[in-house]
C-alpha cells in the first residue's frame, strides 16, 4: 500500500521516465535548504484486522463455559494518514475494535443516540469496517440496532453500497418475518447499482419461505433465472423448504425433481427438507417410505433426519420402532447424537401412548446425559401431565421452570391451567389465569377455552358462560372449540335449554359448526335422552354437507342402545357401513348389544367375528357385551369359551365382566369356578359390587361352603350401606339355613350399625332361622327389637313361637315364653289370647 502526500503531478511524470535521478540532483543543488516533497509509505495488507480471535472461559466446578469471538477490524494505524492527523488530538475519538463497537451499540436502547456513539469511533474512516460491523450487529439479531447502524453508514462520505451488507440486512428482516421491508431493501440495492447475486436471491427465497409465501418464492426464483444467475443447491433447498413449510409437499417434490433435472444433486439438507415437508403436510407414511429410499443412497442420515422419523413413527403409532431408533442414536453417539429435539419428541410420544412415568424417565435421562432442556421440552413434559389431569406433577414442572431461571410462556400457563381443570379444581385453574395476567402474559383463545372447559367439566355452567362473555369483552372472539366445550358442558349438566342457547349463540356469531361441534351437540342431546333433537341435528349436519365421522355414529348408536332404541341403532349401523366409515370398538359393542336385545344371537356372533377379522381387537367392553348376550340366550358353554379367550388374549376382566362370568358359571353348573374368579379379583385388586357378591354367595350356597361366605362378609363390611335389602336377606337366610345362627346374628348387628334400613322381611328371615335352631330366647328378643323399632310383628310370628313352646320347649320354658309373649302383646295394646 502506498500513500502519496502533497506530491505535485510533474514529479510523478518525471519519476516515470528515466530522468528522475538527474532532476532530483538538480533540485537539490539549486535549493539545498528544502526537503524532498515526495513521501511514499508502503504498508503490507493488514490481515490480522480480519481475523477472528476466540477466547474461552471454563468453570469446572459449576460446569459452565463460554466462548466469545472478537474481531479487531481496521484500527487507527490502518486508516489513511489524513484521517489519523484529523483525530490525533481529539480525546473523544475512540480507537475501538469492531466487536467493542458492536457491544456498545447493542447495549444502547433504540431511542438512545446510536449515531453519536458511532461518530466517536475512529474506525468509521475505513469503509472495510462497515461489513464487519454489520455482520456483528446482524448476528446478534437486533433489527432496530441494525437499521440505525445501516442508516448511519449511508450518511458517511466514504460509504459505498455493497451487496454483502444488503444481503445481511435482507436476511435479518427475514428472521423477523418482515417481508415488505426485505423486498424494499432488495429494490433499494438495485437503485444503488448494487447488482443482486445468488446470495441475495437465496436470502429473499428463504425469507418468503419463513412466512409461508411459497408462490412469492417461486416468482423470485423465476426472476433469478431471468437475471442469468444460476441457482445453487442452497437456492433449491430454500425453495423446497418454502413449499414444504407451507404444507405443499407436492410442490416441494416438483422443485426437487426440477433440481435434479438441472444437474444439481440433492444432499442431506435436501432430503431433510423433503422429509420435513411430508411431516408438515401430515404425510407420515410417505415420509417413512422416503426414508427407506434415502437409506439406499450414499447420503447418511443425521440427527435432524432421525428426529423427523421418530416424530412420524409416533404419529402412525409405531412406538416400538421409534424407541429402537432412539436407542440406536444413543448407542452410536459419534454418528447421530440425540439432541433436545430428540428427547422432546420421545417425551411427547410417551405422552401420546399414555406412559406418563416414562415421560419423566426420558427427561431425567436427558439431564443425566448433559443435554440442556429448553422451554419446549419443559412444556412437553408439562403437557403430558396436564393431559392426564396430574395437577401436582404439572405444578412441580412449572415450578422447576421458574426455579432454573426460565420464564414460563403462554403454553406453560395454558398447560397448568388445563391440568387443574382436568383434575376437577376449577378454582385453581382460575388462580393460574389471574397469575398469567399478573405476570404480563396475555391470555389467548386457548387459555379461555381451557378455562371454559375447567368450569364446564365440573358442572359449573354459569361460570363457563361468564368466561365466554369475558373473552369477548377482551376482544377475543370465540371459535368452534369454545362452542364444543360449552356444548359438552351442557350435556354433562343435562340442560337442554342451554344446549339450544349455545347453538343459537354460535349461529349469531357466524361460527360454522364442524364435525366435532356437531358430535358434541348430538352427544349432549343423547345424554339428556332427547333422541328427537339429536336426530334432527344429525339431519341438519347432512344437509349442510358436514361429513359425519366414526365419532358421530358411535354417539348415535351407543346412545340409542342406552335408550333401548335398538332398531334405530341398527339403522345407523347400516348407514355407517354404507358410508364406508370405519367401525370403532364402541360401535361393535353397541351393535352386539342391539342384536342381543332383539334376540338375534347369530347376528351378534357374526358382528363379533367380523370385528376380529378386520383387525379390531375386542376390548373388555366388547367381551362383556358378548358375555351378556350368551347369558341372555342361556349359552353357558359359549360363555365359558369366551372367558378362556379373554385369558388367552390377556384381557383382564373388570367388575362388570366378572359379574357376567360368575353368572354364567353359576347357571352352567360350575360354582367352584365362581370362587376361583373371586379369588382372582382379590389378587388383582378388582373391586366387588353387589352383583359379584351375590353370585359368590350363590356359589357358596350351592357348594354349602359357609366358610367362604365368612370371608365374603369380611370383604363387604365397608360396602354394607350400599347393598340392597334383597341381597342382605339372601345372605342372612343362607347363614341361618347352614346352621350358623350366631354368624347370622353378628352380620345382622353389622347391618344395623351400618345404618341400613331394616324391613319386616329381614326380621322374618331371622325369626325363622332362630326358631329352626331352637334359640327361642333370641327369637323373643328379636320380637322386642321389632316393637322398639316401630315394626309390628305379624300374628304368624307370635303363633310360631307359641307352637314351638307347646311342642319342643318343655313345660318350664313354655310358661316363660308365654309370659314374655303376653308382655309384648300387652305393650302393643293387643288382647292376650293364649292357645
Amino acid at each position: 500500500m502506498a500513500v502519496a502526500v502533497a506530491v505535485p503531478s510533474n514529479v510523478f511524470q518525471s519519476s516515470l521516465d528515466g530522468r528522475v535521478r538527474s532532476d532530483s540532483a538538480r533540485l537539490r543543488s539549486s535549493r539545498p535548504t528544502r526537503r524532498n516533497a515526495l513521501v511514499i509509505c508502503r504498508k503490507a495488507s493488514n490481515e490480522v484486522a480480519l481475523e477472528e480471535t476466540k477466547s474461552g472461559f471454563v468453570d469446572y466446578d459449576n460446569g459452565e463455559y463460554s466462548v466469545t469471538t472478537q474481531i479487531s477490524g481496521f484500527r487507527k494505524n490502518d486508516i489513511p494518514r489524513r484521517y489519523r492527523l484529523r483525530v490525533e488530538g481529539d480525546r473523544f475519538q475512540k480507537d475501538w475494535r469492531v466487536s467493542e463497537v458492536a457491544e456498545k451499540v447493542l447495549k444502547l436502547r433504540r431511542w438512545d443516540d446510536i449515531h453519536g456513539l458511532l461518530n466517536r469511533w475512529v474506525g468509521r474512516f475505513s469503509r472495510k469496517n462497515f461489513p464487519l460491523l454489520m455482520k456483528e450487529i446482524t448476528d446478534a439479531g437486533s433489527l432496530e440496532h441494525s437499521i440505525e447502524v445501516f442508516k448511519w453508514m449511508k450518511n458517511q462520505k466514504n460509504y459505498c453500497a455493497r451487496k454483502e451488507i444488503y444481503n445481511m440486512i435482507i436476511r435479518l428482516h427475514a428472521r423477523h418475518n418482515q417481508m415488505d421491508q426485505a423486498r424494499g431493501f432488495f429494490f433499494e440495492m438495485q437503485k444503488c447499482r448494487c447488482k443482486p447475486d445468488a446470495e441475495t436471491y437465496n436470502a429473499l427465497i428463504n425469507a418468503h419461505g419463513r412466512v409461508g409465501q411459497w408462490r412469492w418464492a417461486m416468482n423470485i426464483m423465476d426472476d433469478m433465472l431471468r437475471s442469468a444467475i444460476p441457482p445453487s443447491r442452497t437456492t433449491y433447498n430454500n425453495l423446497i423448504n418454502a413449499c414444504g413449510s407451507s404444507g405443499n409437499w407436492r410442490e416441494a417434490l416438483k422443485v426437487c425433481k426440477r433440481m435434479t433435472e438441472n444437474g444439481v444433486g440433492p444432499d442431506l439438507v435436501t432430503h431433510n427438507i423433503i422429509l420435513s415437508a411430508y411431516k408438515t403436510g401430515g404425510q407420515y407414511t410417505k415420509a417413512l417410505s422416503y426414508y427407506e429410499l434415502m437409506k439406499g443412497t450414499h447420503v447418511r442420515p443425521d440427527t435432524t433426519t432421525l428426529n423427523i422419523i421418530i416424530y412420524c413413527l409416533a404419529k402412525v403409532g409405531q412406538y416400538g420402532k421409534a424407541i429402537d431408533i432412539f436407542n440406536s442414536m444413543r448407542a452410536k453417539r459419534s454418528e447421530c447424537c440425540p439432541d433436545t429435539v430428540t428427547f422432546t419428541s420421545i417425551i411427547h410420544m410417551y405422552s401420546q401412548c399414555g406412559q406418563i412415568e416414562n415421560c419423566r424417565a426420558a427427561f431425567n435421562t436427558m439431564l443425566a446425559e448433559g443435554i440442556k432442556p429448553n422451554i419446549i421440552t419443559y412444556n412437553t413434559l408439562l403437557g403430558a401431565y396436564s393431559s392426564h389431569g396430574m395437577s401436582e406433577e404439572a405444578y412441580s414442572v412449572f415450578d422447576e421452570i421458574k426455579r432454573i431461571g426460565m420464564k414460563p410462556d403462554i403454553v406453560s400457563y395454558n398447560s397448568l391451567l388445563k391440568a387443574y381443570g382436568r383434575s376437577q379444581q376449577p378454582q385453581k385453574a382460575r388462580d393460574v389465569f389471574e397469575m398469567m395476567k399478573k405476570h404480563k402474559r396475555k391470555p389467548n383463545l386457548v387459555t379461555y377455552n381451557a378455562l371454559i372447559d375447567a368450569y364446564g367439566s365440573n358442572g359449573m355452567l354459569v361460570e363457563a358462560v361468564e368466561v365466554l362473555r369475558e373473552m369477548e369483552q377482551e376482544g377475543i372472539q370465540p371459535n368452534v372449540v369454545s362452542i364444543c366445550t360449552l356444548l359438552a358442558s351442557c350435556g354433562r349438566c343435562k340442560q337442554r335449554a342451554n344446549i339450544d342457547t349455545v347453538l343459537s349463540a354460535a349461529e349469531m356469531r357466524g361460527i360454522e359448526l364442524n364435525t366435532i361441534a356437531y358430535n358434541s351437540a348430538i352427544g349432549s342431546y343423547m345424554n339428556i335422552g332427547d333422541f328427537g333433537k339429536a336426530f334432527s341435528l344429525f339431519e341438519s349436519m347432512q344437509k349442510k354437507k358436514v361429513k359425519p365421522d366414526s365419532v358421530t355414529y358411535t354417539v348415535l348408536i351407543s346412545g340409542c342402545c342406552k335408550m333401548s332404541k335398538y332398531a334405530e341403532a341398527l339403522e345407523f349401523l347400516d348407514e355407517m357401513m354404507a358410508s364406508g366409515v370405519i367401525l370403532t370398538k364402541e360401535v361393535y359393542s353397541s351393535a352386539i348389544c342391539a342384536f342381543s336385545k332383539q334376540g338375534n344371537l347369530i347376528e351378534a356372533e357374526s358382528m363379533f367375528i367380523t370385528m376380529k377379522k378386520v383387525g379390531c381387537a375386542p376390548d373388555i367392553v366388547t367381551y362383556t357385551t358378548m358375555l351378556h348376550a350368551y347369558n341372555a340366550a342361556k349359552k353357558w358353554e359359549k360363555a365359558f369359551l369366551l372367558y378362556e379367550e379373554m385369558e388367552a388374549n390377556n384381557v383382564i376382566p373388570d367388575i362388570i365382566a366378572c359379574s357376567a362370568i360368575m353368572k354364567s358359571f353359576n347357571r352352567g353348573g360350575q360354582p367352584s369356578k365362581v370362587l376361583a374368579l373371586a379369588q382372582f379379583m382379590r389378587e388383582k385388586n378388582i373391586p366387588f359390587c353387589e352383583a359379584t357378591f351375590f353370585e359368590t354367595v350363590s356359589a357358596c350356597s350351592i357348594l354349602r361352603d359357609w366358610r367362604s361366605v365368612i370371608d365374603i362378609i369380611r370383604l363387604m363390611e365397608t360396602s354394607l350401606p350400599t347393598m340392597s335389602v334383597g341381597f342382605l336377606n339372601h345372605l342372612l337366610h343362607f347363614l341361618g339355613r347352614s346352621g350358623k345362627s350366631e354368624i347370622m346374628m353378628k352380620l345382622f348387628y353389622k347391618i344395623v350399625a351400618s345404618g341400613v334400613e331394616i324391613h319386616v322381611s329381614t326380621y322374618s328371615i331371622l325369626l325363622k332361622n332362630l326358631l329352626a335352631a331352637g334359640n327361642w330366647r333370641k327369637y323373643v328378643e328379636v320380637l322386642q327389637w321389632m316393637e322398639d323399632s316401630g315394626i309390628k310383628p305379624s300374628n304368624g310370628m307370635y303363633s310360631d313361637i307359641l307352637s314351638f313352646a307347646q311342642r319342643s320347649a318343655g313345660a318350664e320354658n313354655a310358661v316363660i315364653i308365654c309370659s314374655r309373649i303376653d308382655e309384648l302383646k300387652r305393650k302393643s295394646g293387643d288382647q292376650v289370647a293364649l292357645a
